[in-house]
């Protein structure tokens, strides 16, 4: 076994996992995995640069996982960044801080590369020959991947959660006309994607990240967030629609009450529900099978 760490810096979160991985058979036996949310990609989309004090939020998280990383003695680590780095005219402060806080330059990999990860930590744990689209709904951008033991097909597009907020959202709850803008955004999106994915094809629809575990979490009732009960969780496409209807109806306050949504949140999920909710009716899905693993156990493999 090979002590690794792999790390995820998104646009609304930076994820740590270190983990025992077997490099031969993929067992992976998690030791640490951690998620704050910095909102790297704060104003992005409107700007092209990261802000000051998200790029401070940024590295006051990579100080921790500095910490976390060195206790566990983790003998390789892999720092992967994603849209928000990818978009950014100043990414280069953003890599100069994380190599000096970690010693490691972050790999602002291509949305194609993020959706191979996305797939192979997705879908280590299922078994069976059916054909599946993995859905990756991020905060900058939303990947899709077309496969079953390996990736057929894979695309990025630029819809995720606080993109869209941040492009469409100004009331709370949002008007039915900014909604219709996210829906529109969306389908463009996905027609964009069935370029290259034959999205309608997969037999089985797997969700990844916080978006869906969240909406997940919702459906499942639960008293509190919990990953075990989420991980490989089946939700209903009814589900997804009526907690989409939920949350579109929902102020901010009424969103912080709900126990299983995490702060960093509150303000964004409404797209990401949206999001989801999209694809699940543009492919026929009668279900979406939740998975806790993703581009983050996709990286500790690869270092392994």
């Amino acid at each position: 076994m090979t002590r690794v760490a792999g790390i995820d810096c998104g646009t609304n979160s930076i994820r740590l996992l270190v983990a025992d991985v077997h490099p031969e058979t993929g067992e992976l036996i998690e030791l640490d995995r951690r998620m704050t949310i910095v909102r790297l990609g704060q104003g992005v989309d409107k700007t092209g640069r990261l802000a000051p004090e998200a790029l401070e939020r940024t590295f006051a998280a990579c100080r921790e996982y500095a910490r976390v990383i060195e206790e566990l003695g983790a003998e390789r680590l892999r720092f992967v960044a994603t849209s928000a780095s990818r978009d950014a005219e100043n990414r280069a402060d953003f890599v100069n801080g994380v190599v000096e806080i970690l010693g490691v330059e972050p790999e602002v990999i291509t949305g194609d590369q993020e959706a191979e990860l996305s797939f192979t930590g997705a879908t280590g744990e299922l078994h069976g020959d059916d054909r599946r689209l993995v859905v990756d709904i991020g905060g900058g951008s939303t990947e899709f991947v077309v496969g079953n033991r390996h990736v057929e097909a894979a695309r990025s597009v630029d819809i995720g959660c606080v993109r869209l907020t941040e492009r469409h959202v100004r009331h709370d709850p949002p008007t039915a006309e900014e909604v219709a803008a996210i829906r529109a955004d969306v389908r463009t999106a996905l027609d964009l994607a069935a370029e290259a994915v034959p999205i309608d094809t997969a037999e089985t629809l797997v969700g990844l990240a916080g978006s869906v575990t969240t909406v997940a979490a919702i459906a499942l009732g639960l008293p509190e967030y919990d990953s075990e009960k989420v991980h490989h969780s089946r939700i209903s496409a009814g589900q997804v629609a009526e907690v989409t209807e939920r949350l579109l109806a929902s102020t901010h306050d009424e969103r912080a009450a709900i126990p299983v949504i995490h702060p960093g949140r509150v303000d964004v999920i409404i797209a990401g529900a949206l999001v989801l909710r999209e694809i699940v009716e543009r492919v026929g899905a009668r279900e979406v099978v939740v998975s806790e693993h993703d581009i983050l156990d996709g990286i500790a493999l690869s270092v392994a």
